[in-house]
């Protein structure tokens, strides 16, 4: 017995065509950006898994026993220093909790960009369990600082970060686009793929991710920037009468050191103005004015700095200030590493990646089905665009202008591929017309493409 499909009614004959040319769109973007989604969703959830693992490789480095009593910051200074570790002192980061270590860290030559060297040193007994580079104002440390290269770059140094800016710049239209087929699947047929509907679960984060991705981008970041900037959402930095700008999210430097004798005075001062996080950072300039921030992520908000002088705040941040959306970039910064709320940021984080990584090995599955070798193997008939509105079409040529602009990856991948494959395109209707006699020619007996859609 066989069954014979009939054609879409002519009231539905326009969402066909919409779909056809969305399909037709996340098809080849999905091919292009696919291997960059893959690793950097790969790289993303092992470091978000990294805090745990940190803490098992550098226990010996991180943890000690707890001890009744603490001895004052400026005597576990001189334990670090005593060990002649090189380099100039340059912070220190009390220990946060009991049966944690200090860290007193030193500028060294011969360190990455945003390396320092940290001294760990016992605060009941001042003695010394290690010393390891960290890297940014995190201070994470070398496992996390590997893997974090790895997401960003490929360890390929500023030239891999192009790989990231790709994949985040076009992941939102894969997105959006997979969203546009689901819901237009849905309503005409009751089958839903696995693809689809995983694609949907993880819509939202996979477009959170490509949001503030794009924000550490060397090209679209850079625009960003200048955006907070003109509407005022950037993040206030820390102004020192007489002693120049000192931003909480500047690079560190070398700088001479100033006499660390003074720091628990200036941590008391600090305290009383209300730094009162459980992790901070101490700040010695050669200026004489000491810098103490709270560099604790999370929803507690904590962001707050003061610059200490004579033992007098002569400056100060609130992060209760900042502008609206400086806070947002902020706590979505802490939710893209997965620091945020906990653990439950990295489980999320965690489906999120996963889902993203089978996406893309589901499409790839798909493709490889319905590969041009076989009979039916386009994803949808040649010439989409022509039977869009072309108002739509003028609108989502529009679009594409403004997105690349915005995000330059995206505009010159979307330059250097689109208009070749249009030609390319139009190249095979020609011969296609020309095998049927012209244009009115009868086309060899086909498989109807809504069959191949459904």
């Amino acid at each position: 017995m066989s069954t014979t499909q009939s054609p879409p009614a002519p009231g539905t004959r326009t969402s066909f065509a919409w779909r056809g040319l969305f399909l037709r769109l996340h098809f080849y973007a999905g091919v292009l950006v696919g291997p960059f989604v893959l690793v950097a969703a790969l790289t993303g959830v092992l470091y978000a898994l990294t805090p745990q693992l940190e803490s098992w490789v550098y226990a010996d480095q991180l943890r000690v026993p707890v001890s009744a009593q603490q001895l004052p910051l400026s005597e576990q200074v001189r334990a670090a220093t005593a060990t002649a570790p090189g380099g100039e002192l340059v912070a220190v980061r009390p220990a946060p909790e009991p049966g944690d270590t200090t860290r007193v860290l030193f500028a060294e030559r011969g360190l990455g960009e945003s390396e320092r060297r940290a001294v760990f040193v016992d605060p009941g007994t001042g003695e010394v369990t290690g010393d390891l580079v960290v890297y940014g104002t995190s201070g994470v440390l070398p496992l996390r600082t590997t893997l974090d290269q790895l997401h960003r770059n490929l360890m390929l140094g500023e030239p891999g970060r192009l790989y990231s800016e790709l994949a985040a710049s076009w992941l939102w239209v894969v997105a959006l686009g997979g969203l546009v087929l689901w819901l237009t699947r849905a309503r005409g047929s009751r089958r839903i793929r696995g693809h689809g509907l995983l694609g949907v679960w993880v819509l939202a984060g996979a477009l959170f991710l490509s949001a503030t991705g794009l924000t550490w981008s060397a090209y679209a970041g850079e625009n960003i920037g200048t955006l907070r900037e003109a509407f005022g959402w950037s993040t206030p930095a820390l102004q020192v009468p007489g002693g120049g700008e000192h931003s909480g999210h500047g690079e560190h430097t070398e700088v001479p050191a100033s006499d660390p004798t003074d720091i628990d005075d200036v941590m008391a001062v600090a305290r009383t103005w209300g730094v009162d996080a459980h992790k901070v950072e101490i700040a010695l300039p050669a200026s004489g004015v000491w810098k103490v921030t709270e560099i604790e992520r999370g929803l507690g908000g904590h962001g707050d700095a003061v610059a200490v002088r004579d033992g007098e705040v002569v400056g100060s941040v609130r992060f209760a200030d900042f502008p609206f959306m400086a806070k947002m970039t902020r706590w979505g910064i802490d939710a893209h590493i997965g620091v945020l709320f906990g653990w439950p940021n990295q489980l999320l984080l965690l489906l999120v990646g996963g889902g993203l990584v089978t996406l893309v090995v589901l499409g790839y599955r798909m493709w490889w089905k319905r590969r041009p070798t076989r009979r039916f193997g386009r994803p949808a008939p040649r010439g989409q665009w022509r039977k869009a509105p072309p108002v739509a079409v003028v609108a989502l040529g529009v679009g594409a202008v403004v997105a690349g602009w915005f995000a330059p990856l995206f505009g010159i991948s979307l330059c250097s591929w689109w208009p070749p494959r249009c030609w390319w395109c139009a190249r095979g209707g020609r011969r296609t017309r020309a095998a049927r006699g012209g244009v009115g020619g009868p086309l060899p007996p086909h498989r109807p493409h809504w069959t191949r859609l459904a």
